[in-house]
């Protein structure tokens, strides 16, 4: 196993509290900053905290990482094929103001699991791989360096692989779907049922690939659930456990949740004092349907799409808008920016998500101006140098950068002689 593990950049696109930077930095197409050349960890997840700083995590089971536990600790490890006993870190904090990382201690296997940030500003992590597929976790921020990850056995009814959470009014976290799990439940658990069926995501189960994972989840004004999976979406009222409407397939019909991995994000509401609020979702890339069994079985990387789909959600007959891309991309991230425009970046041009199954990486950077007149709305920004396929990040920063890391597109810390390794113009 190599010892080089992920690099983490900033692309530089300055928030409407310094509104001339922001238009002098798009005119010269945004820039990019190396922070660390390593963290120690590949960053698969990642998520800020109300005191500035950012919790990475990859998963437990796979070896080594390039970061060590504090005090000589060491993790008991059954279940890693590679090290037993493993003193080693797979979660760090960074610390955006003094650009450094610290070690932490996760127990269970986040690999592909879930979650959000409680009003308190407390982040909890459910679900994951193995070990970790029943588990609940809470991270607290603090500013003495002592907090860390505290797991929570049976946290969860079912087994949580792949699912989406999302906050609820009365601080409650939603659970939706997973791998063969065509239900949700509620963390902290509620009295009985603990376990609610959701037809919609077996009804969106592509045999074979499945395409309905990490479904795209936003809380709408009405207070419903706005749940989108494979090619559609649904309106949920949670409460009553009863869908209040259903919206068309997007045109084309091809799929845009993992493994065929698009992104979306509500879009800023702007008439809140109006009768209907008009809220929008935006849903971008993806890979045509298939693309996952030909990568997988064949080594046959199908073109990623180069579409995106909007619909205003609240409409009595809501119709999806759909505009091209200037970029093909599957297992792209989105991120909102401070102004409204939202960012698209990270992924490839083709194939899958999964291991090895994307191909073609996109360096370059598309924002998405929402205002702008249809088939007007993108504006391609400076490349980057480091691919960034499966398990890529991307998060807003709150002086307006953007935080990009990530990206182990193979099984196990092996950076080097494998696809996509990367080269730090730093190195």
């Amino acid at each position: 196993m190599a010892a080089r593990a992920t690099t983490i950049y900033t692309l530089l696109l300055t928030s409407l509290q310094f509104l001339l930077t922001f238009h002098v930095t798009l005119a010269a197409g945004g820039k990019w900053d190396l922070l660390l050349s390593n963290v120690g960890i590949s960053a698969m997840h990642m998520q800020l905290l109300p005191n500035d700083r950012v919790v990475m995590f990859d998963r437990t089971n796979f070896g080594p990482s390039n970061i060590s536990l504090p005090n000589g600790n060491c993790r008991n490890n059954p279940q890693d094929p590679i090290s037993k006993i493993d003193c080693t870190a797979h979660s760090i904090e960074y610390n955006v103001e003094s650009n450094t990382v610290r070690p932490l201690t996760v127990q269970s296997n986040t690999w592909c699991s879930s979650g959000s940030l409680r009003p308190d500003g407390v982040l909890v992590q459910t679900g994951g791989d193995r070990d970790g597929e029943l588990k609940a976790r809470t991270f607290t921020p603090c500013g003495n360096n002592e907090c860390d990850w505290v797991e929570i056995n049976n946290g969860l009814a079912r087994r949580r692989w792949y699912s989406s959470n999302h906050i609820l009014p009365d601080g409650k976290q939603i659970i939706i779907g997973g791998q063969r799990q065509f239900n949700y439940e509620y963390f902290p658990k509620t009295t009985s049922p603990n376990v609610i069926d959701l037809p919609f995501l077996a009804e969106t189960n592509d045999r074979g690939e499945e395409n309905n994972l990490y479904p795209y989840v936003f809380l709408n004004t009405d207070g419903n659930l706005f749940i989108f999976a494979n090619n559609r979406a649904i309106l949920l009222d949670y409460v009553k456990n009863k869908v209040v409407k259903t919206y068309p397939a997007i045109p084309g019909g091809d799929p845009r949740s993992y493994p065929s991995t698009g992104s979306a994000v509500l879009l800023p509401l702007k008439n809140l004092e109006a009768d209907k609020i008009d809220a929008e979702v935006l849903v971008c890339g993806g890979a045509p349907k298939g693309s996952f069994i030909l990568a997988f079985r064949k080594r046959t990387f199908v073109k990623a799409l180069d579409t995106c789909a909007r619909i205003k959600i609240n409409d009595e007959n809501p119709q999806w808008t759909v505009e091209k891309m200037p970029h093909a991309r599957v297992m792209g991230d989105m991120t909102l920016l401070p102004n409204g425009d939202v960012l698209l970046i990270n992924g490839g041009s083709s194939g899958s998500a999964a291991w090895e199954l994307g191909r073609e990486p996109v360096f370059v950077p598309d924002l998405y101006h929402p205002e702008n007149p249809v088939n007007s709305r993108f504006e391609s920004l400076n490349p980057n140098t480091i691919p960034r396929m499966y398990h890529s990040t991307a998060i807003l920063l709150r002086d307006g950068r953007v935080l990009v890391g990530g990206s182990n597109p193979h099984a196990f810390y092996n950076f080097t002689g494998v696809l996509f390794e990367g080269v730090d113009p730093a190195e």
